[in-house]
């Protein structure tokens, strides 16, 4: 059996209430790792999403995840925070410190997602809100899939640099940034930049020991699949099905493991 190298690391995971962050911390904490679970509670009717089950999960804390953890013998604690302020990643790597010491991973999962668009139009093709591209949609995106990676990168060197580590991990997740994202245009933009900051810390800081991936996931259930996405999914996808949390928290482990100790500066792409 390949052993991934993980037990007694401590991980960093951003919007882990639900989706792939949920998932992302159950698998690394299923190999050892202490988990810091970080979430923000959306109001439906200020962050509408779609359908209502949807809604729902993303109002939840984090309480069913880290009872999941601990009810199979790993280690998580969590905390609510906003993103969006500049103050929030100190805070968590001092929160995640004073719970199980040093953050070795960082996985960057949170996003400040809104559907806005520059054309005219209520809703997208898959029934969800919409809204046209204002100061208020790129403020949010912004701050939440590119100010707050940024910053807590940013932490997490510091701390790593400052007590002389030589192993961490970075990792984001994110989608079709680079070549656009109609009806959801901030977002797209967001996760390009997002996907620059990482590369330039693979690049900055491979020589601390740290490498940095972001994980593009396939068309993933995460609570807001209909029918008309899964066509889709099934009509264009090479594999042609909807891909699950757990598939995606895989390659996230694999990127955090021993294996993949010279894998850095990439987006993988999952189908």
């Amino acid at each position: 059996m390949i052993d991934p190298r993980l037990t007694g690391k401590v991980a960093l995971i951003t919007g882990a209430n639900q989706g792939i962050g949920a998932a992302a911390a159950i698998a690394l904490a299923a190999q050892g790792v202490a988990v810091f679970l970080t979430y923000k509670r959306l109001d439906p009717l200020k962050h509408p999403a779609y359908p209502e089950a949807y809604d729902r999960l993303r109002a939840h804390d984090a309480g069913e995840v880290v009872a999941r953890v601990r009810e199979a013998g790993g280690r998580a604690e969590s905390a609510e925070a906003d993103l969006a302020d500049p103050e929030t990643p100190g805070r968590l790597f001092d929160l995640a410190e004073a719970a199980f010491g040093p953050v070795e991973i960082l996985v960057n999962n949170a996003s400040g997602w809104v559907a806005d668009t520059f054309a005219a139009q209520e809703h997208d093709g898959f029934g969800r809100p919409t809204r046209q591209v204002d100061a208020a949609t790129y403020d949010r995106q912004f701050a939440v899939d590119v100010r707050a990676p940024a910053l807590l990168i940013a932490e997490f060197a510091r701390r790593h640099v400052a007590r002389g580590a030589s192993w961490g991990r970075v990792i984001g997740l994110t989608s079709e940034g680079p070549h656009g994202f109609p009806g959801e245009v901030s977002y797209g933009a967001a996760k390009s930049a997002q996907e620059s900051y990482t590369m330039s810390a693979a690049h900055e800081l491979g020589r601390h020991g740290i490498t940095a991936n972001m994980v593009h996931p396939p068309i993933t259930d995460t609570g807001w699949i209909n029918e008309e996405v899964e066509s889709l999914a099934s009509a264009h996808g090479p594999i042609g099905t909807v891909g699950r949390p757990e598939e995606v928290a895989e390659v996230i482990t694999y990127l955090a493991s021993h294996q993949a100790r010279r894998v850095t500066a990439l987006v993988i792409r999952m189908y």
